[in-house]
């Protein structure tokens, strides 16, 4: 089953942030690198390596060179920033979790017949 449309972002947007960290650890390994030796390292297509350096650029975490992107300082403060947002993340999931539980030991959410048969006649 699927999730809804807003969970099915917040994936996405969480497997965006996931490569982002991936081309970050690699930057900080073996900088410089170029886009097609990053998408061949981390077996991901050119244009997914392509948007995230862009995302990354422009918070100025990484920067261009002639021999491929670095890492800049801004970096470990990146990092830090996003951890305390997946700390809160994980708060409010847990929550969620907790509340959809409790909901459905209530036995709510259970759906109702679209046409429901008639009542019984007497």
């Amino acid at each position: 089953m699927e999730g809804t449309p807003l969970v099915d972002r917040i994936l996405a947007e969480l497997e965006l942030l996931a490569r982002n960290v991936d081309i970050l650890e690699r930057l900080s390994d073996n900088h410089p690198m170029g886009i097609i030796r990053l998408s061949e390292a981390l077996k991901l297509p050119i244009h997914k390596v392509r948007y995230s350096l862009h995302l990354l650029e422009r918070q100025g975490v990484i920067e261009p060179s002639a021999e491929g992107a670095v890492v800049t300082e801004r970096a470990q403060e990146y990092l830090r920033d996003m951890e305390r947002s997946l700390d809160r993340m994980s708060e409010i999931t847990r929550h969620l979790k907790e509340r959809s539980s409790a909901f459905k030991a209530r036995g709510q959410g259970t759906p109702v017949p679209k046409n429901p048969p008639p009542p019984a006649r007497t």
